[in-house]
């Protein structure tokens, strides 16, 4: 790879900071011990497309199993895909060697559920903000250290907190200690992977309108990784729905609460409390189980559960189309007679 990733394009019809195409990532199902054979592919991530723009939010939500994980470890260029592409401001991640890998760690990072799994007991905050910072030669050890001290004041912790370790924390500072150490190289783009869900309920928002802050003075994009549909609506801009490695409804947050069309996103908006004691929707509840991704039903993969299930459902798998500006639904109920 020759350009350089943090050349974007400018004008009306720029790239995407970031773009996913055709993505996916098949995992080989086997049999036996001694004699191995090769019996199937578990599909965990199959054709999945979707772009984030510059300073913006993508939610990526769905059932536990469904491809979202797996999703952002391709983002991340923890995984290889089987098939498709992603690519940041327009050039190919996967593949990526020596100084232009190591560009791409410092250009999209993550901060993940468990704040305590994700950082070193072993060292010091200030160490371990620094530490992306020291592989990248980012500067001079004393331009560091002031970095790392702007940056716990960027997230609402104080200096000398440099000199703590995790464990005198909090689970809330822990995960601002996460954030930091995600926001030192100035990344472009932030996979945020359930990032409040391990926090108690009272920081829980603290931590959000920390993260819209963050976005707004420092133009960052999040792949956010959610099952929490709260946390989606109060922080993204567009949500993609994911059931069985596939996207099956995209939308602008807004528009997909309010229009939400798919039967599967239906249910799972069914399933969350309501605003008020007295606003009570209508509740779905979804007869049979998960399919096994070892053993895909044929035609949509969710006919075996969906109430509006239509002959054709079992048969021919749709395929995610527009059905209104900016809505796309992968769902036999609304194509064309």
């Amino acid at each position: 790879m020759t350009e350089a990733l943090t050349e974007p394009q400018t004008g009306p019809q720029a790239e995407p900071l970031l773009r996913v195409e055709n993505l996916r990532k098949y995992y080989p199902f086997t049999r036996g011990i001694v004699f191995v054979t090769k019996v199937g592919d578990v599909k965990a991530v199959d054709d999945v497309s979707f772009t984030i723009a510059a300073g913006e939010t993508l939610g990526l939500v769905g059932e536990s199993g469904c491809g979202k994980t797996t999703t952002s470890k391709l983002v991340l260029n923890l995984e290889q895909p089987t098939g498709g592409r992603v690519l940041l401001q327009g050039k190919p991640i996967h593949g990526l060697k020596g100084e232009a890998r190591r560009e791409y760690r410092a250009l999209v990072q993550a901060v993940f559920q468990d704040p305590w799994a994700s950082l070193n007991p072993r060292m010091r905050v200030g160490k371990i903000i620094a530490e992306a910072l020291v592989v990248t030669k980012w500067g001079s050890r004393s331009e560091i250290d002031h970095r790392v001290v702007e940056l716990l004041v960027q997230v609402g912790l104080r200096p000398e907190h440099a000199l703590q370790y995790p464990h005198e924390f909090s689970g809330g500072q822990r995960q601002r200690i996460a954030l930091a150490s995600a926001l030192a190289s100035k990344p472009k783009l932030i996979v945020l992977d359930e990032p409040v869900s391990a926090l108690d309920v009272s920081i829980r928002a603290q931590m959000m309108n920390l993260l819209k802050d963050i976005q707004e003075s420092e133009n960052v994009a999040y792949l956010l990784v959610a099952h929490d549909l709260a946390t989606v609506r109060h922080m993204t801009h567009q949500v993609a729905v994911m059931y069985m490695g596939q996207i099956v409804e995209t939308a602008p947050t807004e528009k997909l609460f309010e229009e939400v069309r798919h039967p599967y996103t239906k249910a799972l908006l069914s399933a969350v409390l309501p605003d008020h004691p007295d606003h009570r929707g209508e509740e779905i509840v979804l007869s049979g189980e998960v399919p096994s991704p070892m053993d895909m039903p044929p035609g949509c993969r969710f006919h075996t559960r969906c109430p509006f299930a239509l002959p054709e459902c079992v048969t021919h798998e749709p395929a995610l189309r527009e059905i209104t500006p900016s809505h796309q639904v992968a769902c036999h109920l609304y194509s064309d007679p």
